[in-house]
């Protein structure tokens, strides 16, 4: 290897575009540089440091095991550099660039309201929302902090809880003749339940230091909450959904929380980052404000 005062330490940043993009060519679009350049500098790395780092075919690329290696001390040489010039330059400066942001469907309320006062605020700050249900790799995709509702799959990530959240057990006024006076009543009644929870039909009541767990009918599920609740607003049975999701409609009179005396196992509302050190001054100024929001209520 070449001593380090002739190494390019621009080629590390050029390696982990590459592996973290997934191709030499996505590499170059997010660098602003041609492919040709890219690969010549994947190309001088190998041969300074004698190791080949990337096996490469027409369709895919994949790291060597030097290449793993070489790829985790890279990152954390790239990231560190990254956070010194932006805890160094941002201090005194307006959040500003482009902002990634994910956020489930269901939970996207919240989201673009904090989106829309900050781009207010803040004009050189750009925010881009992706709305869906499933977890992104937000390296890969480049994304700046997700919003995660429930238990947190990925000790990879950083995270920050931002709120929590109450189960409620709701239902149409009309479903039931007469209000159900324990969890066992709830079994054998028509059930909307949320399929992309682990057990959508499995619940476990809790009344002081008494508990009931209750199997519930299966036959109707929906991969969304506003699906259920859309559903359950329907008549299509009773349901149980995070509160924000069903307190308007219960203040309405449009359904009716059932058993409000027992509590089920709640849940979070998490903010989660890019494993790094340092987090950008625009992803703290949107985190905080979105958890100002939250504590002000769901909206």
């Amino acid at each position: 290897m070449e001593p380090l005062a002739n190494f390019n330490l621009n080629r590390l940043l050029v390696f982990v575009t590459v592996v973290d993009a997934g191709s030499l060519t996505a590499a170059a679009v997010r660098l602003g540089l041609t492919k040709t350049v890219v690969s010549a500098h994947i190309r001088k790395l190998e041969q300074e440091t004698g190791a080949s780092l990337l096996l490469r075919t027409t369709r895919s690329l994949s790291l060597t095991d030097a290449g793993e290696a070489f790829y985790e001390a890279s990152r954390r040489i790239v990231h560190d550099a990254a956070d010194a010039v932006a805890e160094a330059g941002q201090a005194a400066m307006a959040p500003r660039g482009l902002l990634r942001v994910t956020a489930p469907i269901d939970y996207c309320g919240p989201v673009v309201a904090v989106a829309a006062q900050l781009r207010q605020r803040y004009p050189e700050l750009d925010i881009e929302l992706l709305s869906g249900d499933g977890l992104a790799d937000l390296v890969k995709e480049g994304i700046d902090v997700a919003v995660r509702i429930g238990r947190l799959r990925d000790s990879a990530l950083q995270a920050a809880r931002l709120a929590e959240f109450e189960e409620w057990v709701v239902a149409p006024p009309q479903l039931f003749k007469a209000m159900p006076e324990s969890p066992a009543s709830l079994e054998g009644a028509p059930f909307v339940g949320l399929s992309v929870l682990p057990k959508p039909w499995s619940w476990t009541f809790t009344r002081g230091g008494e508990q009931h767990a209750v199997k519930l009918r299966q036959g109707f599920a929906c991969n969304s909450a506003l699906a259920v609740l859309g559903a359950v607003l329907h008549g299509a049975g009773f349901c149980i959904l995070p509160h924000h999701v069903v307190e308007a409609h219960v203040r309405a009179g449009l359904l009716v929380r059932l058993l409000p005396e027992w509590t089920l196992p709640g849940g979070g509302v998490h903010a989660v980052f890019p494993a790094t050190r340092y987090r950008p001054k625009k992803t703290r100024v949107f985190v905080d404000a979105l958890r100002e929001q939250l504590a002000h209520g769901v909206r």
